[in-house]
């Protein structure tokens, strides 16, 4: 297919149909390797400096050595979009450590495999910024700090995927998850936030949560509109009785949410703060000031 999504592999471009990697790299086999989500909008990457600044403090974490420098990084990104030519696409980077062999030792892997996908994605369907989603606190806990902590953003997903297939299983958009001690950590995929008394609150990445791009823009947001954004330990109680809550994440952005274990949020539709945030976290995006141009 001539109009087939290229893909970066190793700096070739493979139509996406014959994008493939060894059975043998250690990314496949021991979800060993990190990984941003990003996003396009109108041509301008979203935040893509702070998207490649996470990814190499991932890979630093985990002694994985980037091949390419920062601004190559970049460059594989951009190009990757030119190709495809695609309007307000998801870019999903991935370095993996590499082809190995079938034993763990990192040291048998030469050379780490770095992957650029550009597409589309879509996490909420529907109305759900209208109307919020519903969510459930999972059984699984989220990995403590000493673990494998959700603060690397690692290619080791399955804490968050048995959260999800819970959620799936009980009928509701979205899993929470705890962290060791039952306090929040965050979502599956996103930060979460509440709102008390004109307050809003959000867990520190000490529960073993991401330190999130799209949360940081709405910690920025709050500081421009004076709101009292304050980082501290959340307990499901708090979840329960707060007057709003939402959650954050690249792919997400912004998503209310209006029922946690069949209670509901407030009085149960968006909230006068969240929507509020929400239209200006929609005027950061369209800012080209926030982004790099294609």
């Amino acid at each position: 297919m001539t109009d087939e999504l290229q893909v970066y592999i190793d700096g070739q471009f493979y139509p996406k149909s014959q994008a493939k990697i060894s059975v043998y790299d250690h990314g496949f086999l021991y979800g060993d390797g990190v990984f941003e989500g990003i996003r396009e909008y109108n041509g301008v990457v979203f935040k893509l400096k702070e998207h490649i600044d996470r990814l190499y403090r991932s890979a630093h974490a985990i002694m994985l050595q980037i091949p390419l420098t920062k601004e190559e990084m970049t460059k594989a990104v951009v190009e990757t979009l030119r190709k495809n030519k695609l309007q307000d696409s998801y870019i999903r980077l991935i370095v993996s450590r590499g082809l190995g062999d079938l034993g763990l030792d990192p040291r048998k892997c030469p050379k780490p495999t770095v992957i650029v996908i550009t597409d589309t994605i879509n996490i909420k369907a529907g109305n759900a910024k209208e109307v919020g989603i519903t969510t459930m606190f999972s059984w699984v806990r989220r990995n403590p700090v000493d673990a494998t902590t959700h603060e690397i953003k690692s290619l080791n997903y399955l804490n968050s995927v048995l959260a999800k297939i819970e959620a799936n299983a009980n009928g509701v958009d979205e899993a929470i998850c705890l962290e060791s001690s039952g306090c929040i950590a965050e979502g599956v995929g996103e930060n979460i936030f509440i709102v008390k008394d004109g307050e809003i609150f959000t867990p520190p990445t000490s529960t073993g949560a991401l330190a999130g791009i799209t949360a940081d823009v709405v910690a920025e947001v709050c500081g421009k509109l004076d709101i009292d954004l304050i980082i501290t330990n959340l307990t499901p109680f708090m979840l329960f009785t707060a007057d709003e809550a939402f959650f954050t994440g690249t792919a997400m952005e912004m998503v209310p949410i209006r029922e946690v274990n069949k209670r509901i949020i407030g009085n149960g539709k968006p909230g006068p703060l969240t929507k509020k945030l929400m239209l200006e976290f929609q005027k950061v995006i369209e800012n080209p000031k926030n982004g790099t141009k294609i």
